[in-house]
C-alpha cells in the first residue's frame, strides 16, 4: 500500500500501485502533522487567516464587524465539526468555546485545490467546486477540467512566501479567493477522477522529488455524497447492492464512508447530516441516479437528498 490511508473505503484507489517501502504518502492530517513538523503550523487556521490579512481572532476577542464564521483553530479530523456562522456579539458570547476562533465570513465559491509543490513553486493544480448543502454538508463536488488562473496566481504567491522548503502535495480550501484551510496532503475522496497514471505520478513525486504526469486528457468529474439525518444507526448495504451501483453507467467508484461497528455519534460529521457514502462519476445525472439507487439500499434511514 503506497498511501497511508486510514479510511479503508479508499484503499481501492491505491492497493494495486507499486511503491518503495520507505516512501510515506499521507492522506490524513494526523499523519501529516507527524511527518512534517516544520510545516505543521499550516493546520493553525488562525495563522492561515492572519497570513492573508483577514480579520480574525480567538474567542474572547471582539470582531469589529458581523457576521463572522466560528470554527476550531485546529481540527485534524472533523468535516466541519464545531463550525457555524455568527451574526451578533451576543451570539458569539453564547457560542464561545476554548480553542475556537472567528474570522470574516466569506461568501462565494467554495473550491478545493490540490497542488503539487516543489521548493516553493506550484507545478500542477486541479480544482473541485463544492455545491453546499445544509449545515456544512455538500450536495456534490465538481472536479473541474479547466484551470482558475486568478486563484492559481494567489495560491502560487502564498506558496512562494510560506512553503519554500516543502515537497509534496498541498490541498487548499478557498472561498471567494481566500484560503480557509490548508492540508499537507491531497483530496483522496476523488483522486480516481484525476486520470489514469495519476497515483503512479504521485508515488514518483514522493519517492524521487519529480512531477511527471501527462494531464492532457482531463474531463469533468463529480463526487456525490449521500447524507442521512443524524440520530440513526447505520449498516453497510449488502455486497451485491454495492456491486450493482458500481456497474451503473458513468460510475467510477463507490465509497461507503462509515464504520458499521462504530457508534454513529463517534464519527466526526458536519452538523447538517451523517455521510453514508460517496459516489464518483463522470456524469452528474448518472451519479445522482446512482445515489438514488444507493439510498434504497439503506432501508428505514431518513435521507437528506
Amino acid at each position: 500500500m503506497p498511501i497511508l490511508e486510514r479510511d479503508p473505503w479508499r484503499h481501492q484507489y491505491f492497493e494495486h500501485v507499486a511503491c518503495p517501502d520507505d516512501v510515506l504518502i499521507p492522506t490524513d492530517d494526523a499523519d501529516c502533522w507527524a511527518l512534517y513538523p516544520a510545516h505543521r503550523w499550516i493546520y493553525n487556521k488562525l495563522l492561515v487567516a492572519e497570513s492573508q490579512g483577514l480579520p480574525c481572532g480567538p474567542h474572547r476577542t471582539s470582531p469589529t464587524h458581523f457576521p463572522v464564521f466560528s470554527k476550531p483553530i485546529t481540527n485534524l479530523k472533523g468535516m466541519g465539526t464545531g463550525s457555524l456562522a455568527i451574526s451578533t456579539v451576543e451570539e458569539l458570547e453564547q457560542q464561545r468555546q476554548p480553542g475556537h476562533m472567528w474570522m470574516k465570513l466569506l461568501v462565494g465559491d467554495h473550491i478545493s485545490t490540490d497542488c503539487v509543490v516543489l521548493d516553493g513553486k506550484v507545478h500542477w493544480t486541479r480544482h473541485a467546486s463544492g455545491t453546499a448543502g445544509p449545515g456544512g454538508t455538500f450536495k456534490f463536488w465538481k472536479i473541474e477540467a479547466t484551470g482558475k488562473p486568478q486563484l492559481e496566481e494567489m495560491i502560487a504567491d502564498w506558496v512562494l512566501r510560506h512553503m519554500q522548503a516543502y515537497k509534496g502535495i498541498i490541498n487548499f480550501e478557498t472561498i471567494d479567493g481566500h484560503i480557509i484551510e490548508a492540508h499537507l496532503r491531497f483530496a483522496d475522496q476523488w483522486c480516481d477522477l484525476y486520470g489514469a497514471g495519476w497515483v503512479e505520478a504521485l508515488v514518483k513525486l514522493y519517492a524521487h522529488g519529480v512531477w511527471n504526469f501527462h494531464d492532457g486528457a482531463r474531463r469533468v468529474g463529480y463526487s456525490i455524497p449521500l447524507f442521512a439525518q443524524h440520530g440513526g444507526e447505520f449498516l453497510h448495504p449488502c455486497v451485491a447492492a454495492q456491486a450493482r451501483i458500481r456497474l451503473m453507467p458513468h460510475v467510477k467508484s463507490l465509497q461507503i464512508t462509515f464504520h458499521e461497528n462504530k457508534d454513529a455519534a463517534a464519527h466526526p460529521m458536519p452538523p447538517g447530516g451523517f455521510r453514508l457514502a460517496v459516489i464518483n462519476a463522470t456524469n452528474l445525472e448518472a451519479g445522482l441516479a446512482a445515489r438514488e439507487a444507493l439510498a434504497l439500499a439503506f432501508p428505514k434511514v431518513k435521507m437528506l437528498c
